[in-house]
């Protein structure tokens, strides 16, 4: 059987097992027929909350928090329609977008103008967070359960604060979008470091679709609430990245509405383990580099028997990345166990470890083989991975009698045992 998986921006078709493969996939949603209309739509009903153009006071600063190049928000539709609802009240002027970029590297002019459009892009001034620029910081203190908390001053100096985001399952923070935009997303290096610890991330409630309970997110609504976030708006996404529902309003009950139909269409029960899942990054931009394809592998570590094969096919066309500490990290230690324990050792705290850990941990349950066009054997090796050319003869690899299951949208399909 031929099934075509999320690679890069053209896809890649893949020939495997016929009668042994099973293919699991979100539901597809249809995406909204005007998407402008229905962002206008959100903000006119917004949940638990009073309109925005009710709430901003005319003259006040208004700081706008957006995700970064590395995930796929429809930004400049999202950012249209606010500013719709606060045409007469806000000048542009009055306006700053801020980055989300968490730890992630500065998008560059030419990204910015692809994420926002150049009309928005020139109209408002737009700043990429820094993690690591303490002058650009309010300390607030200690949140949640012992998080020291350093914020972008740009947001806390702000007179009205506005969230956007997009919501999907995350692999261990349980959902993406609402609060996160706040921390990790605005936050400083030392804040992030505390949330992704080796002992939060090694939580059994650190998982996919999990917010309640888990360590991670307790304290993103901790840090969120306490910081003051005064409208909030996400949207959900289908496979092609399209809008398929909006949500508005204040930003908890936003985003625990934002969550329910997010699990609805990506959590998938399936019987039984496999002996082999092949899984993707869920295509471009998702796809950019290894670091953020610990998620694909991720999705399908929950369903491979252990012992098991996950190959997982993504382009990187980012690479490794060259920034951050993800390369140094891997190449610290000759083995995932080593590199388990070397992060687990009291005071370790280093960028980057917390997507470390979690590749070693699923690489201490299955073999994990990857496909990364854009990537040397050398840098694969580099990262204790299997390279791979062909995903259909690491399939048959694996044997005649192996059993196969599909995730060609990577984490887009969170798929968990009956």
């Amino acid at each position: 059987m031929q099934v075509t998986l999320a690679y890069g921006t053209e896809g890649l078709t893949v020939d495997l097992p016929d009668g042994r493969t099973t293919v699991v996939e979100p539901r597809f949603r249809p995406s909204v027929p005007d998407p402008g209309a229905a962002l206008r739509a959100a903000l006119a009903a917004p949940i638990a909350s009073r309109r925005l153009r009710d709430l901003v006071k005319r003259g006040q600063a208004v700081a706008i928090v957006v995700c970064d190049i590395t995930r796929a928000q429809p930004r400049q539709l999202m950012l249209e329609a606010l500013f719709e609802e606060l045409d007469g009240i806000v000048r542009p002027a009055d306006i700053v977008i801020l980055i989300a970029t968490g730890t992630h590297r500065a998008n560059t002019p030419g990204e910015i103008q692809e994420m926002l459009g150049p009309e928005i892009a020139s109209a408002c001034r737009v700043v990429n967070h820094d993690a690591r620029d303490r002058s650009s910081l309010a300390d607030l203190g200690i949140l949640g359960d012992g998080v020291p908390v350093f914020l972008s001053r740009e947001w806390i100096e702000a007179d009205f604060r506005i969230t956007t985001g997009f919501v999907e399952p995350h692999l261990f923070a349980g959902f993406s979008g609402g609060p996160k935009l706040v921390a990790p997303g605005l936050a400083g290096i030392e804040t992030v470091l505390t949330l992704h610890d080796f002992r939060r991330v090694a939580h059994p409630d650190a998982i996919w679709g999990v917010t309640e309970g888990n360590p991670i997110h307790d304290d993103v609504r901790a840090i969120a609430h306490a910081t003051g976030v005064d409208f909030a708006m996400d949207v959900v996404l289908n496979r092609r990245q399209e809008i398929t529902v909006v949500f508005a309003g204040e930003l908890f009950e936003m985003h625990r509405a934002a969550c329910a139909v997010a699990r609805r269409d990506a959590m998938q029960a399936v019987e039984r383990p496999f002996d082999v899942v092949v899984t993707t990054n869920s295509g471009y931009p998702l796809d950019q580099n290894l670091y953020q394809s610990v998620k694909g592998m991720s999705a399908a570590a929950r369903i491979v028997r252990p012992g098991g094969l996950i190959v997982c096919a993504t382009e990187c066309r980012d690479g490794i990345p060259d920034h951050g500490s993800y390369t140094e990290l891997l190449a610290s230690r000759s083995s995932p166990e080593a590199l388990l324990e070397m992060i687990a050792a009291p005071g370790h705290s280093v960028p980057d470890q917390w997507e470390v850990q979690v590749q070693a941990q699923i690489q201490r349950h299955a073999r994990v083989v990857v496909k990364a066009g854009c990537l040397t054997d050398a840098q694969l090796t580099g990262a204790h991975l299997e390279p791979i050319d062909d995903v259909a003869l690491a399939v048959a690899g694996a044997g005649a009698d192996a059993t196969v299951c599909v995730l060609p949208e990577g984490p887009q399909t969170i798929p968990y045992l009956a």
